[in-house]
C-alpha cells in the first residue's frame, strides 16, 4: 500500500475514534415520586442519548424513593449530544410520565439532580470519556 494512502487512512481512523466516546450512565435514584390513586408510586425510567435509545430500568414496586442498578452504556456518545430520561409510573392501562430530565452531555464525570413534577426529584450520574 503506498505510504501516503496509509497516512490518510490512519487519520480517517483516528478522526472516527476521536469522535465517539464511551457513555455510561448509572447510579439512578429518585425521592419523592408522587402516589397516585392506586397507591405509591412504581417507577420505571427510561434512558436515551441524541436519537439512541440505552434501554429502561426495572420497575421498583410501590417505591417513592426507587434506586435502579441498571447501568447504561453507549458508544457513540458525542459531546453536546443530549442526555433524556423519561421518569414513569408503571400503571395497569396507561404509564404516567412522572417527568424528564435532559442534558448536554460533556467529557468527564458528572452526578446531577433533576427537579421532576410535584416536587420529585432524579439523581444519575454519568461518564462521557
Amino acid at each position: 500500500m503506498d505510504s501516503s494512502v496509509s497516512f490518510l487512512l490512519l487519520l480517517v481512523l483516528c478522526g472516527l475514534t476521536v469522535a465517539e466516546a464511551q457513555l455510561m450512565v448509572f447510579n439512578l435514584r429518585a425521592s419523592d415520586l408522587p402516589s397516585d390513586i392506586l397507591g405509591t408510586s412504581d417507577g420505571y425510567v427510561k434512558v436515551s442519548c441524541g436519537q439512541a435509545y440505552l434501554g429502561q430500568t426495572d420497575v421498583r414496586k410501590d417505591n417513592a424513593n426507587p434506586w435502579w442498578e441498571e447501568e447504561f452504556s453507549y458508544s457513540n456518545g458525542q459531546e453536546n449530544n443530549v442526555l433524556k430520561l423519561n421518569v414513569y409510573d408503571s400503571d395497569v392501562l396507561f404509564d404516567d410520565h412522572l417527568g424528564t430530565c435532559e442534558r448536554q452531555i460533556k467529557v468527564g464525570t458528572h452526578e446531577h439532580d433533576c427537579h421532576l413534577e410535584k416536587g420529585s426529584t432524579l439523581h444519575y450520574v454519568y461518564t462521557l470519556s
